[in-house]
């Protein structure tokens, strides 16, 4: 027996080995009992991707409720690596709290060091993640965003959409409207879709986060959507979708499959987490 087909064999068994430790543990992926009152749907297309390099994963402890949508970048299987280790980052330093007194803190610290991860991880490849994440209190919802995951909250009949993105066209509109550069060159850059700021990225930036928290009402949905979800389906079809009593599981795969009826053969990987609160506590 080879050298080679002796690694392959002891890689083999230690993957199998892992696998069924996590069966006993739980995927994560799939969020563990949520509280009363509380429903949480994930849907997923690889759109016309041959790799689904989004992650979406979601967790609950004593602090609250926790969900995180990371649209990995980069080649191959390196963007899939990246979402992945970014997702993890964050749940695993958000599992032991029993309290979140600052979650804006909390953030800016765990996006830091998911994306040191990633560039621990990756070296010299190009890779990344945009991600967004959301954490509910039992009567808040606090956010924030790297790169250009849309995060938006469903009250009533109306979408409001929370999130802005780190993408080019929305930093041009933010240096006009602080005078720093030219209406022309605002409305050139309009059209420039792709991201300034990036987990992993050398010389990551900032991250946005809700100037202030959000009160939650009873029958609130809270909606993460990455790019193959929010490039195919407008504010309003999404409204047209999310009004619907049905449970968040079904919505969130509604949503997916009007995507995928668009048959765009560019369409993104996309990805919806749909959080829906229906008793809030004092």
């Amino acid at each position: 027996m080879t050298g080679g087909v002796l690694m392959l064999l002891v890689l083999g068994a230690a993957f199998l080995l892992l696998f069924f430790c996590r069966c006993l543990l739980g995927w994560r992926g799939k969020p563990p009992a949520m509280e009363p009152g509380a429903g949480i749907g994930m849907a997923q297309t690889t759109g016309s991707r041959q790799v689904q390099a989004d992650v979406t994963q979601a967790w609950q402890n004593r602090a609250g409720t926790m969900a995180v949508l990371a649209d990995g970048i980069g080649s191959a299987n390196t963007g899939a690596v990246c979402a992945r280790i970014a997702a993890d980052a964050i749940l695993d330093r958000f599992e032991p709290y029993h309290v979140l007194n600052d979650p804006v803190y909390f953030y800016k610290s765990a996006f830091l060091e998911a994306s040191r991860r990633i560039q621990r991880t990756v070296g010299e490849r190009r890779g990344g993640a945009s991600v967004g994440s959301v954490f509910l209190s039992r009567s808040h919802l606090y956010y924030a965003v790297v790169g250009d995951v849309r995060i938006a909250i469903l009250r009533g009949q109306e979408i409001i959409p929370l999130s802005q993105g780190q993408t080019i066209d929305v930093l041009a509109a933010q240096a006009y409207a602080e005078g720093k550069i030219s209406r022309q060159d605002a409305l050139w850059s309009m059209e420039e879709k792709r991201v300034w700021n990036y987990l992993g990225q050398n010389g990551f930036h900032e991250i946005e986060v809700c100037g202030q928290p959000v009160l939650l009402k009873q029958g609130d949905k809270v909606l993460l959507a990455s790019k193959g979800i929010y490039e195919e389906l407008s504010w309003s079809e999404m409204e047209d979708l999310l009004i619907d009593n049905a449970s968040s599981q079904e919505l969130a795969e509604r949503m997916v499959g009007a995507a995928n009826q668009k048959n765009n053969p560019q369409a993104e990987n996309g990805s919806v987490i749909l959080i829906q609160k229906q008793r809030l506590e004092a």
